[in-house]
């Protein structure tokens, strides 16, 4: 899977963690393996600029999502898996407009837009949440991504930890495994 990050927003933001979240959320969702994503992170310009172009709204929002569904059908090979387009298209994060929703949260930036990742994948995959239906059970997904790679990250960390100190104690520290 291709995720590629990109930051032009001039706010200092985690590139691999947010390449990370979005990775665990398309392998959850399975989505095919040979799937391409591009996530952009703007200025509040940027995003006004698209906002208003895109969905007649005024002033930056805090995520959007552009699929690529129609270039997908035309590019995909007859014998790919029809688990999913290989071009999923583009997320577009504004990391300035995420910091008030951060706070209001009681979380910090990197918690919001790695929420804000899971929910721009959502939306890429056909999720929407104009109807209380739709709202209930695309939160409620979004919610269950965002825990479930956050468990795993937390998992990872108490790994390693639990391996620096048995090296530490069984003095093998710098030594491969094998």
């Amino acid at each position: 899977m291709s995720i590629e990050v990109c930051n032009e927003s001039g706010v200092p933001v985690d590139e691999s963690l947010i390449a990370s979240v979005a990775r665990s959320a398309l392998d959850a969702m399975h989505v095919n393996p040979a799937a391409e994503l591009s996530i952009l992170a703007v200025t509040e310009e940027v995003m006004s600029e698209l906002h208003e172009r895109w969905m007649d709204e005024p002033g930056p929002t805090d995520v959007m999502s552009f699929p690529m569904d129609e270039l997908a059908e035309e590019s995909r090979r007859p014998d790919a898996p029809e688990t999913g387009p290989a071009l999923l298209g583009d997320i577009v994060l504004c990391p300035e407009f995420a910091k008030a929703q951060a706070r209001k949260a009681g979380h910090g930036l990197a918690d919001e837009l790695h929420l804000l990742t899971v929910h721009g994948v959502l939306h890429l995959l056909g999720y929407d949440h104009a109807e209380p239906d739709e709202e209930r059970e695309m939160f409620a997904l979004q919610n269950k991504l965002l825990g479930d790679w956050q468990a795993a990250r937390r998992q990872a960390a108490a790994q390693a930890a639990q391996h620096r100190s048995d090296s530490a104690v069984l003095g093998t520290a710098g030594l491969e495994d094998g």
